[in-house]
């Protein structure tokens, strides 16, 4: 099977998996693994952040940061579309105890005159406090939309006017910074807290990093212990993202390539209409006419691919380092014959 479902489906590579056999333990609630130790100061340095925390998913290092950054009966600002939102199982409600302003972006991604006009009066008692505002980038929903980095700044100031804390959900981070040809300490110098995901483009098969100040994540530690996060030898895991990000962060040009590739492709086809525009390694498209999402994807594993119907009326491919050029060419093939 051609697996385009999502790029969390990846196997470790040979490399990886010697990496990780090959790993100093130790214990990490003890703050004896040497190798989570040298994953987040790697990830810290990269990002030009104090400290870093290692947790099991992107979801965690999200709630983490959360609730880090806010009081129960506060508000989180972000995008109607955002992953914190829409896939964290109500985990702001649940962890944090605060409410969410949502806002109606441009494929996932908000802009610096829309928070400020959802800034609540800090004087009316009748609303929550906001404190936090989420971004993402890049924006899964919004087929893999990448932020220009100036509104990263403008919206940085309307935080700072207002004291409030900006987070960055990074699940796909170096996807944008390899399509926007960034560097990541500029990332550092904007958000309070970044969440890096090492499982998804990356490769890794667990895993993701938490940045912030010294104590941030001092206090971040004690939250990841609370929601049961603490994880004793997992140094075979930090190794596996050491190994990632040391060998594939570039190649994610070629999954780029791929998905353009693809969407190429589906420009032809007369069940397919709007294409969400593809800067990274997401395809989200719009299924019309003779399929429905759920009868294309069904029709598309009969002949050997996997996606995944994102709703009623949509479907979606995930290039990844699993999935190589002749699978690109032979999808493609099988989408001329739909």
């Amino acid at each position: 099977m051609i697996d385009l479902r999502s790029d969390t489906v990846t196997q470790p590579t040979a490399g990886m998996l010697d990496a990780m056999m090959k790993a100093k333990l130790g214990d990490d609630v003890f703050g004896e693994d040497p190798t989570i130790n040298e994953l987040e100061n790697k990830v810290a340095s990269m990002f030009a952040m104090e400290a870093a925390l290692f947790c099991p998913s992107g979801t965690m290092t999200n709630q983490i940061g959360i609730k880090c950054h806010t009081q129960p009966g506060d508000e989180v600002i972000c995008d109607a579309l955002s992953h914190v939102y829409l896939y964290e199982g109500g985990g702001i409600a649940a962890n944090a105890g605060s409410s969410v302003k949502l806002l109606q972006g441009t494929n996932g991604r908000i802009n610096a005159t829309m928070v400020t006009n959802a800034i609540n009066n800090p004087s009316d008692v009748h609303k929550p406090l906001s404190k936090l505002v989420s971004l993402e980038n890049t924006a899964n929903r919004g087929g893999g939309a990448c932020y220009d980095f100036n509104s990263f700044l403008e919206i940085k100031d309307v935080c700072d006017t207002h004291q409030l804390k900006l987070h960055l959900d990074g699940a796909r981070i170096f996807n944008a910074i390899i399509a926007k040809q960034e560097n990541t300490a500029a990332y550092g110098e904007v958000f309070d807290s970044i969440s890096v995901c090492l499982s998804k483009g990356l490769g890794a098969p667990v895993g993701s990093v938490l940045l912030g100040t010294s104590s941030f994540i001092q206090k971040a530690r004690r939250v990841r212990k609370l929601f049961g996060g603490g994880m004793r030898q997992a140094g075979v895991l930090a190794a596996a993202g050491i190994y990632a990000l040391d060998n594939h962060i570039e190649r994610l040009a070629t999954d780029h390539l791929h998905a353009k590739a693809l969407a190429t492709a589906l420009v032809a086809k007369d069940f397919v209409g709007k294409i969400l525009p593809v800067e990274t390694n997401i395809v989200i498209f719009e299924v019309n006419g003779r399929f429905s999402a759920a009868s294309l994807s069904a029709k598309l594993k009969e002949m050997g691919i996997l996606a995944i119907a994102m709703s009623a009326t949509q479907v979606r491919f995930v290039t990844h380092l699993d999935v190589n050029d002749r699978q690109i060419e032979e999808t493609i093939s099988i989408l001329q014959k739909l």
